[in-house]
């Protein structure tokens, strides 16, 4: 289904009410909606693209910094295509779901390689892009150039779930369909730039998970969630299941003040950053240590606990020392691996947890133990 057709109304949505609901959220978006958010300022599609990229499953205030300093490095889609991945991953390094940075650069290149080096402006076009889903490109070119684009992101489903009294998790492909009929239904002919921020922040700051703040709610007299009282089970829940864990060990050798970081895989958990040697035992990880010089005693850095959305990573760090090298090397890189002195860090993307220990590490606690 294309968004940019329209399509009947819902039964559960009365014409009359979906007829209300962008004047409603409309009037109360010029009051109190956001208006001042970085991308909103000289609005370009490069750079409504890169905001939404960002604001996947991450909040605003979190992604504002990020954004800031992207957008310094990287002002145009050229500027990104012509970066290193090492690069952007640096830049990216803590927003989270890795991903997200990985398509951004190879829709970069494929625009300057496909399109002329300009984003493009229609849907399908947009859409085809890596990273780019159907919601996402509704909303980039809804913003960017005010195209009628109903949209579905994860706040709005929960706003016209409670609202059109839509039932079951909106992840299923049944609920799903139903919530795109009803973004269509109320998504206004004219204004589609502020209607979807409008939408957007509606679900960011009033509609929210718990508790919803109905009372501030400029559609509440037609929100069939609120008049059944249905407000804390809408939308539905994700069907419950246990998250499984994963065990592995990560090497860390030090020689000096460098730690060896090796690349990741492209693809995969924490794609194409760098981090520790992984293994999945601790004897696997001492013979490693061994193979490379160090002394057959490690010692045990504290576990880390490291939850993604579908299962747990449980870490466990083993501490090997090598002779240190000379005062004035930094860094050498041989086959994917790299020394990385924190005091003078090369530009490499560093997952969370990653950065977190060689912060650790690099503390001056840790380095008056060491004397």
């Amino acid at each position: 289904m294309n968004p940019g057709v329209f399509m009947p109304i819902p039964a559960q949505v009365p014409g009359a009410a979906a007829a209300r609901f962008a004047p409603a959220l409309l009037r109360w978006y010029h009051r109190h909606g956001r208006h001042d958010l970085p991308w909103q300022q000289d609005r370009t599609l490069y750079r409504v693209w890169v905001s939404e990229i960002m604001l996947q499953q991450t909040q605003v205030a979190t992604v504002i910094p990020y954004y800031a300093r992207f957008m310094t490095r990287f002002p145009a889609v050229a500027d990104l295509a012509a970066g290193t991945l090492d690069e952007v991953l640096h830049h990216w390094s803590g927003l989270g779901y890795y991903a997200r940075a990985r398509n951004l650069h190879r829709a970069a290149r494929m625009i300057i390689d496909a399109h002329g080096g300009a984003v493009p402006r229609e849907f399908e076009a947009l859409h085809a892009l890596p990273g780019i889903g159907r919601s996402t490109a509704a909303a980039i070119l809804s913003l960017a150039l005010d195209q009628r684009q109903p949209i579905l992101d994860g706040n709005v489903r929960r706003v016209l779930a409670r609202w059109a009294g839509v039932e079951g998790f909106p992840g299923a492909q049944s609920v799903e369909r139903e919530l795109w009929r009803v973004s269509e239904a109320v998504t206004p002919q004219r204004d589609s730039a502020d209607f979807t921020q409008a939408i957007m922040d509606l679900g960011a700051t009033l509609c929210i998970r718990s508790p919803p703040r109905c009372a501030d709610c400029p559609v509440a007299a037609d929100c069939v969630a609120l008049a059944t009282d249905r407000t804390d089970v809408l939308p539905g829940a994700r069907p419950a299941r246990a998250r499984p864990s994963r065990d592995v060990v990560w090497l860390v050798l030090r020689r000096g003040e460098s730690l060896l970081l090796a690349q990741r895989p492209p693809s995969g958990l924490w794609g194409g950053l760098w981090g520790f040697p992984e293994f999945e035992s601790p004897a696997a990880a001492r013979a490693a240590a061994r193979a490379r010089g160090a002394g057959p005693r490690g010692r045990r850095l504290a576990p880390i606990t490291h939850a993604f959305t579908h299962f747990t990573l449980r870490i466990t760090p083993l501490l090997h020392e090598l002779p240190a090298a000379g005062a004035a090397e930094t860094v050498m890189e041989s086959d994917g691996e790299t020394w990385y002195n924190s005091r003078r860090p090369a530009q490499l993307g560093l997952a969370t947890p990653v950065a977190a220990l060689v912060g650790t590490l690099a503390a001056p606690e840790v380095a008056r133990r060491r004397r």
